[in-house]
């Protein structure tokens, strides 16, 4: 099992970025996380969670739902075990409370709901 923390979000006005972060972590002490595919989900009120971004173990391979491309950009540490989200000219309707999830023993990016474990999340609200 992998614990997941999120950190990086906060209240911006339209217009303003954002960097969320994640921390990835075993829950067996002592155990070294590898071959994991991540990705970045958001859930905005009276929504559905909904993917966001994703990449693949390597780092070569990444997705973006129409609505953040070109302004999201996601990242990862492997040597940290860390993701990150770099969000730009964000926009009211990016608020939501931002996971970062994880599929562990996967090596490919993961563009559905089909992740093992996610975080607690982080609130971003952007104002017009």
């Amino acid at each position: 099992q992998v614990l997941l923390v999120e950190s990086g979000g906060g209240s911006v006005q339209a217009g303003g970025s954002l960097r969320l972060s994640c921390a990835a972590s075993s829950r067996n002490s002592g155990r070294a996380l590898s071959n994991y595919a991540m990705g970045w989900f958001r859930q905005a009120p009276g929504k559905d969670r909904e993917i966001v971004a994703a990449v693949n173990w390597s780092g070569d391979s990444t997705f973006y739902a129409d609505s953040v491309k070109g302004r999201f950009t996601m990242s990862t540490d492997n040597a940290r075990n860390m993701a990150f989200l770099q969000m730009n000219s964000l926009k009211p309707e990016d608020t939501a409370i931002y996971y970062c999830a994880t599929r562990i023993h996967y090596m490919r990016v993961v563009t559905n709901h089909e992740y093992d474990c996610f975080g607690q999340g982080t609130q971003v609200t952007v104002s017009s």
